[in-house]
This record gives C-alpha cells, sequence and structure tokens, in this order.
C-alpha cells in the first residue's frame, strides 16, 4: 500500500471556499439578529440560525485529504474516514489536467472545500470526482465506471498503479478528432 497527497488546493478551490464560508455564515449571523426575544418563534429561529454552520462543518468533514492504493482498492482520506472504490477491472489510466472541462455536476460539491460527487461530461460520460486541484486530475477508467482523482505528482501515482495493475494501460492526453 501506498499513500499519495491530494495536490494543494488550486487557487479556485481556496476563493469558494472563502467566499462560500463567509456568505454561508454572514446568512446565519443575519438570522440569528432577527430573531425574536422569546416564545415559539425564538427557539424556531434559534434552530434555523444553526444550520448554515452546520452546513460548513458537514462540508469541511468531506475535504479529500490524499489517496491510498492498497491492492485492489483505492482509498479516498476525507478528514475521519476513507472512501474506498474497488479498482477490480480497472483498464486505462491517464493525466489529463482539462478531464472534467465542461463537466456538469450531477450530484456532488463543486468548490466548496473539496471537487467530489458525480459529474457528466461528453469525454468521459458519467464519472466521480474526488479532487482538489483539477490540473491534476487523473482518469482511471474501467468498463463499470470512471473515477477521477487529483494526486499531488500524477505521474509519480501512475507509475505505482501501473506496478500494481500490469495489464492496465497508460493513455495519452492527446484528443482523438
Amino acid at each position: 500500500m501506498y499513500y499519495f497527497p491530494s495536490s494543494p488546493w488550486s487557487k479556485s478551490l481556496k476563493i469558494s471556499s472563502i467566499l462560500g464560508s463567509l456568505l454561508i455564515l454572514a446568512v446565519s449571523y443575519g438570522a440569528m439578529k432577527a430573531i425574536p426575544p422569546d416564545g415559539f418563534t425564538h427557539l424556531f429561529g434559534s434552530v434555523i440560525a444553526c444550520v448554515p454552520p452546520l452546513i460548513v462543518l458537514f462540508s469541511i468533514l468531506f475535504i479529500v485529504r490524499g489517496y491510498e492504493l492498497n491492492g485492489t482498492q483505492l482509498l479516498i482520506h476525507r478528514l475521519l474516514w476513507s472512501t474506498v472504490i474497488p479498482l477490480n477491472g480497472i483498464k486505462a489510466v491517464r493525466h489529463d489536467p482539462e478531464a472534467i472541462k465542461c463537466s456538469v455536476r450531477i450530484f456532488g460539491n463543486a468548490g466548496f472545500y473539496s471537487f467530489t460527487g458525480l459529474y457528466q461530461n461528453k469525454t468521459l460520460g458519467q464519472f466521480r470526482l474526488f479532487g482538489t486541484d483539477t490540473a491534476n486530475s487523473v482518469v482511471l477508467s474501467s468498463p463499470y465506471r470512471v473515477i477521477v482523482i487529483t494526486p499531488e505528482k500524477p505521474p509519480a501515482f501512475i507509475h505505482f498503479l501501473l506496478q500494481y495493475f500490469p495489464n492496465v494501460r497508460e493513455e495519452s492526453t492527446q484528443k482523438n478528432n
């Protein structure tokens, strides 16, 4: 097993996380200031004012810290747990800084402490993304799924993966026209 740290946060991830956090906390502060002094509306307003900070805390838990190749699995290390991705059937791998270009988020997070979730684009079809800097995107393809991750050193990750899986082919990032 070998651990690969995630890429340092991209500028866009830093900006969206900071601005999103400030906006959410400002909304919470405004909600607290608008709470009536007593009665049911005070209790209800207090609960509502606590929701935005909980969104921030919940999002922080999904930060992508790194990746671990462990036998036939890829572990995506989060803040308090790891997401396990089976790699059985993996056929190809490539470093592609433009892999998620023109993607549509189906379900997930598009820049609040990470880029994670289910996405789709014309090139990859549906794929799962676990990243922090899309310029370091590594695409793992199998007949069953496509996974995109963003290790700090994509060539090192690919080299190690090819040692674990000698039947996997390394694809070029050249576009087929």
